[in-house]
Order: C-alpha cells, then sequence, then structure tokens
C-alpha cells in the first residue's frame, strides 16, 4: 500500500497536532487531509513552515491549558440540584443523564462541549452523586450535584399479612 508523507496544518485526533509530520495513506492524504486543508505535502518549501505552525501550536496549547484552568475554578463554586418527579418509595421516573448536567451548567452560565462532561452511566436515584467534567487533557474536574425529590416522598404501601 502507498503511504504518503504530509505536513499537518491542523490538529488532527488520533494523528498529530499543527507541525507534526506523519506518514498517512495516500488515498487519506488526496481524499480527505488535503482537499480541507488539514495538510499539505511535505516538500522543502514546507518544511520551513515546521517552526512556525510549532510555535503557533505551543502558544495554542498554553491558551486552552490556562482557559481550562479559569474555567475549573468557575465549575468548583458551582453547585447543582436536580428535581425530579418521584413515585412510592422515593422511586424516581426517568433519570438524570449528562445532557441534564450540560444543560444546567449552561443555565448557569458555564459553556462547555457536552462530551466534555463524563457521566457514564444516568442516575437514577436521590441524593448526592459525582460526574467528571474533562475540560483540558491535563484538568479535569470533579463535580458534585444533589438529586431530590420535587414531592414529598411517600413511603411504600407495605404487604398484608394473611
Amino acid at each position: 500500500m502507498a503511504n504518503s508523507e504530509i505536513l499537518l496544518v491542523k490538529p488532527v485526533d488520533g494523528l498529530g497536532g499543527e507541525g507534526d509530520q506523519v506518514k498517512v495513506r495516500a488515498g487519506y492524504a488526496r481524499n480527505y487531509l488535503l482537499p480541507r486543508g488539514i495538510a499539505v505535502p511535505l516538500t522543502s518549501a514546507n518544511r520551513k513552515q515546521v517552526e512556525a505552525l510549532k510555535k503557533r501550536r505551543a502558544t495554542r496549547e498554553a491558551e486552552e491549558l490556562t482557559g481550562a484552568q479559569e474555567l475549573a475554578k468557575k465549575l468548583e463554586k458551582v453547585a447543582l440540584a436536580f428535581a425530579v418527579k418521584t413515585g412510592e418509595g422515593g422511586r424516581m421516573f426517568g433519570a438524570v443523564t449528562a445532557t441534564d448536567v450540560h444543560d444546567k451548567l449552561a443555565a448557569a452560565g458555564i459553556t462547555l462541549e457536552k462530551r466534555r462532561v463524563l457521566l457514564h452511566t444516568p442516575v437514577k436515584t436521590l441524593g448526592q452523586h459525582t460526574v467528571k467534567v474533562k475540560l483540558h487533557p491535563e484538568v479535569t474536574v470533579e463535580l458534585n450535584f444533589d438529586v431530590v425529590s420535587e414531592n414529598p416522598i411517600v413511603p411504600a404501601a407495605a404487604e398484608e399479612q394473611k
């Protein structure tokens, strides 16, 4: 199979960051990376761009890290509570999902991508729970939230003894 050596102009997940020289399949480079301007063919003229791209990458990564640290400080101050409908014995109708947590954060004025909220299984019980928010590869915040009943909890009816 034919491989092509290219220079990345923009970061690509699973492949590399800007300024990286990578070998990829010729079809991937020809049909996807080059037409979208994500990469350029590796020539002697383009090799000179490497230093400029690496400087740009370093400044971008530093800005992303400081932005993530500032957002982490904001997230540590946020307290979330979800009022859910419950039935007999305090059993919840439905569940609290990562989308619900993201929507509450957006309502609190914190904007971030929904995929940054890492809630592996939906919450189906009342009480206090924890969700991880991964803001940057080096910055992860654990966010506590409460799930409370919006109506009074009625104890489950006891079975009649016969």
